[in-house]
């Protein structure tokens, strides 16, 4: 016998549930750090490559285009200094509207965007322009509206030159800063264009990793305990039962693996029972043999001993019946009167023991001779056991009904039999005050039976000897108030049970008796009656009735 995993002791183990939430935990931590590093590399990344493709751009332009109109203002300025024609000025004209030539503007946006360089480099080009505008442009057109084509003399026009160069200066310088901005910027979008590669490539190694160490964990935690608890638990329930089940993984799996091997405990102890059981089973089941051979013998021999009894005895019996009635005939009226009722009582008991001696014949008859079952019109029976019984039926001014009957499975000639005996009882135990009504009902029953009633109006049975009418011999009356040997509903009952029906009383004592009992249909194999010591009955010697006189106290 194993040991009882009960008493084993198990150390802790840390579930499948700890495992797989450790290392889930530490995989969504690291994926987590890697997908908020992606997350901020592509932020930044959006926010340069925006400040490079708009505001980069935007702010180049817009200082390339302010340079631009103050070149074209000065060469109109030019223009209008040797030709006084005042169309020439357009250009000039539009930049009266920012006399800074738009780099005041420009240096202002750029201070709020935070770039100090190009925010200086703006305000003083935005001062050049002014100083060019103010301090050369504006007088010399004046001058020439004045005075004016080649009223501006050479050392002006000098002067406005290098004011202009101061502004080209400025305005070189200016670029040069924007463009040191986008190329800062620029750099910067390649960088965190990497780091965001770099991130993407890590989340997905990170991901395929943890992938890979997941599948692992599973294989070692989940499957690999499945595999040997399902491998120990066939080789268990193959047969062998004394191979343990044992498991090293998660915290679950062992628990398992515990409660199967309790399970296998328990089946090893029970079938250890089983076995210390069955030899005691089998000598049992040898003694109950011999004793079901030994009451199958009894039985025939009793059965066998009943019909040879009855047989050999109807030899003798006839003679002391014939005698006694030759007796009674010469000799009747010859003796005393106490010899006459001496002589009528031996007739009277010839003549019981006769009818006695012939029912038991056809009591042990019934289940050994075994005739051949048939489909068998309960109508036809019927008819055939009221014509036997249609002298009595007269004699009462007996009424007998009956519904429409089914087609049976039986042999007929035991059917006949057995609605002769009912009806034929209904008949001898009516009521004293009313004619006999007999009524022969049927209706469908389960696993394809019948079951039918035999009603009449009689005395009825009182509901306690429901059950003892149907052992042979016994009655309820004494045999000079209803004649009989009172084996006909004991031969009912041997009837009904030989075709495997049963049979049972409703009755009420003065309100009739109700008989029902249940017979196969044509679609049922009749079932084996009862075999053995069922099949007969034993016979209780007749007890004296108290109403029977005795001849020898009489």
């Amino acid at each position: 016998m194993t040991t009882p995993p009960s008493s084993r002791r198990v150390a802790p183990t840390r579930t499948l549930r700890d495992r797989l939430t450790g290392m889930l935990t530490t995989a969504t931590v690291v994926l987590a750090v890697v997908l908020v590093v992606a997350t901020l590399a592509a932020a930044r990344l959006l926010s340069v490559q925006r400040a490079v493709t708009e505001r980069s751009f935007d702010e180049i332009s817009r200082a390339d285009s302010a340079y631009a109109g103050l070149a074209d203002a000065r060469s109109a300025v030019l223009s209008y200094a040797m030709a006084a024609d005042a169309s020439t000025l357009g250009p000039f004209d539009t930049l009266r509207s920012a006399p800074d030539g738009g780099f005041g503007a420009l240096a202002a946006d750029l201070s709020g965007s935070g770039d100090v360089a190009a925010a200086t480099a703006g305000r003083r080009a935005a001062a050049a322009a002014e100083a060019w505008t103010s301090g050369w442009a504006e007088p010399v057109v004046a001058q020439v509206r004045a005075q004016g084509a080649g009223s501006v003399a050479a050392a002006q026009v000098q002067a406005g030159q290098r004011l202009f160069d101061a502004v080209r200066d400025q305005a070189s310088g200016l670029s040069s800063a924007l463009r040191a901005e986008r190329d800062g910027a620029l750099h910067r979008l390649a960088l965190y264009t990497q780091v965001l590669l770099a991130s993407v490539a890590l989340l997905v190694v990170s991901a395929v990793v943890a992938g890979v160490l997941l599948w692992r964990a599973l294989r070692g935690w989940v499957l690999r305990p499945i595999d040997q608890l399902t491998a120990d638990t066939r080789a268990v329930t193959s047969g062998d039962l004394l191979h343990e089940v044992t498991l090293d993984g998660p915290g679950e799996f062992e628990v398992l693996a515990r409660d199967v091997e309790a399970m296998r405990h328990a089946l090893v102890v029970q079938v250890q029972q089983i076995q210390a059981s069955r030899a005691g089973l089998e000598e049992a089941h040898a003694r109950l043999t011999e004793q079901a051979e030994e009451l199958r013998r009894s039985n025939r021999d009793l059965e066998q001993f009943a019909y040879v009894a009855s047989h050999d005895l109807q030899e003798p019996l006839r003679k002391v019946a014939s005698f006694t009635q030759l007796l009674a005939k010469r000799y009747g009226g010859q003796l005393d009167e106490r010899a006459d009722q001496y002589i009528q009582f031996a007739v009277d008991g010839a003549k019981r023991m006769q009818q006695l001696i012939q029912d038991l014949l056809g009591f042990s008859r019934v289940g050994r001779l075994g005739g051949e079952s048939s489909d068998v019109p309960l109508q036809d029976a019927l008819d055939a056991a009221l014509d036997t019984l249609s002298e009595r039926i007269e004699e009462s001014d007996a009424v007998v009904t009956h519904d429409e009957l089914p087609v049976l499975r039986g042999e007929r000639p035991l059917l006949e039999q057995l609605l002769q005996n009912l009806v034929g009882n209904a008949i001898k135990f009516r009521h004293p005050d009313r004619a006999p009504r007999v009524h022969v009902s049927a209706r469908p029953a389960e696993d394809g039976f019948w079951e039918l009633e035999c009603r009449d109006n009689g005395i009825g049975i009182e509901p306690q000897y429901a059950e003892r009418v149907f052992v042979i011999f016994q009655r309820l009356h004494a045999k000079d108030v209803y004649e009989g040997t009172g084996i006909g509903l004991a031969l009912s009952k041997k009837i009904v049970e030989y075709h495997g029906g049963r049979i049972w009383i409703d009755g009420t004592a003065g309100a009739g008796t109700s008989i029902r009992w249940t017979l196969p249909g044509v679609e049922v194999e009749r079932p084996p009656g009862p075999q053995g010591l069922e099949a007969v009955q034993p016979f209780p010697l007749p007890t004296p009735d108290a109403r029977t006189p005795d001849p020898l106290t009489t």
